[in-house]
């Protein structure tokens, strides 16, 4: 089968996106052929491409188009429109050139499930929408963008990409929740999980870097670790509220990464006057083992509106570390629900800080039950092994034909 793959990033961007975009495209390409459509590197790439109008790569398997799209900063966030639009002005009519059988989109840009809706329609073939974080809700719900006819008219044009897709593939059952609610047939909505590479029983653990662990813990008696983008999902005014509250109970609350509301966080921690709050860059990929195993819980946060919306995969890795979470989230949301489910995760309503100190208070001071949070943790996580996520993918997109020989 040829699947024709739209995304704006795709490595050497560093994107989640991205490194998703290729953690899709690779497994299918085993058995397929596989054409990404995506623009010039422009988010934090580790290199660059010179201007073309589109330019053809081999990696490996994979066949990859890059149009000419302009490559400003992430940062720039006005300016990453340009990138946005021209990656769509160059990629539409390059794309009515590339055969294939099926369109695939993901949601960079944020209105990518239109873009591919339209080639597919232009083009006469099956769609498939892999929804990684929902638009316009994401937008509207982030303060991005106002509630008026700008949304409307996005969120009418997004529907209408909803029903012309064959198949929408989400990332947990709280985004396949709202995507129901908007009227799309629920046979038609699936969930494919990001999950984590699960190591055989056999593997030996990892090796930890103690100077990465050290700067994550300090001197405290208890770590909470929030690691990842620190985007507009977050209830983030109920972690500093909270963390303030629980810094004479000896319990350090570290941010590491980066994201679009870094700067307002550090600001809100800085007028809290939390010292018991540090802030860390994003670490090597090789130091993740020592980055999940310094925490004694770790954080999860999304704030109430925005269920469904964004399902951080970070989740995944968590479980597969053996590691408690702390849910900062409606109980609607994924992790809430099978934290308390499976039992590796504690709820916390993510406007009322005061719940959060109480549930970080009472497993600071219960090591058994942190214990056994732990223990459900590792029994949960194969359940969300990648490989097998992978294939649930790849029977979803052989699925539109079945009656090809693939």
């Amino acid at each position: 089968m040829r699947i024709l793959l739209l995304n704006l990033y795709f490595p050497p961007d560093t994107s989640a996106t991205a490194k998703m975009a290729l953690s899709v495209a690779e497994p299918l390409a085993q058995r397929h052929e596989i054409t990404v459509l995506c623009g010039r590197p422009s988010y934090d790439p580790t290199d660059r491409r010179a201007w073309r109008v589109s330019q053809t790569e081999q990696l490996g398997r994979l066949r990859v188009i890059r149009v000419g799209s302009t490559d400003y900063p992430r940062f720039q966030m006005r300016r990453r429109v340009f990138n946005y639009l021209s990656y769509v002005a160059l990629a539409v009519p390059r794309a009515l050139f590339v055969p294939c059988d099926v369109v695939l989109a993901m949601t960079d840009p944020p209105f990518q499930g239109i873009v591919g809706a339209f080639v597919a329609l232009l083009k006469r073939k099956p769609y498939i929408y892999n929804i990684r974080d929902l638009y316009p809700d994401m937008a509207v719900g982030g303060a991005l963008v106002p509630p008026g006819a700008l949304a409307r008219v996005w969120e009418r044009l997004h529907r209408w990409a909803l029903r012309r897709a064959a198949c929408v593939i989400v990332l947990g059952e709280d985004m396949r929740a709202r995507i129901i609610q908007k009227g799309v047939d629920p046979s038609r909505v699936a969930v494919v999980r990001d999950g984590a590479e699960i190591p055989s029983a056999n593997a030996a653990p990892p090796a930890l870097d103690v100077e990465v662990i050290q700067a994550i813990r300090g001197n405290a008696l208890f770590v909470l670790v929030h690691a990842g983008n620190l985007g507009f999902y977050g209830a983030w005014e109920t972690l500093i509220a909270a963390a303030k509250k629980l810094a004479d109970d000896g319990v350090r609350l570290a941010f590491i990464g980066d994201g679009a509301q870094r700067k307002q966080v550090e600001a809100l921690a800085k007028q809290a006057g939390a010292s018991n709050i540090v802030f860390l860059p994003f670490f090597p990929g090789s130091k993740i083992p020592s980055v999940l195993a310094a925490a004694d819980a770790h954080v999860i946060t999304i704030k109430r509106g925005l269920e469904g919306v964004v399902v951080p995969s970070k989740l995944y890795g968590i479980l597969a570390a053996g590691k408690a979470i702390v849910a900062v989230a409606p109980t609607e949301t994924d992790v809430a629900s099978l934290g308390a489910q499976l039992g590796f995760a504690v709820c916390c309503n993510p406007d009322v800080p005061e719940e959060m100190v109480i549930a970080v208070r009472a497993l600071a001071a219960d090591e058994p039950r942190r214990k056994a949070m732990e223990k459900s943790a590792r029994t949960a996580a194969p359940g969300y092994d990648r490989a097998h996520e992978a294939e649930k993918f790849e029977q979803i997109v052989e699925g539109i034909f079945p009656a090809k020989d693939v």
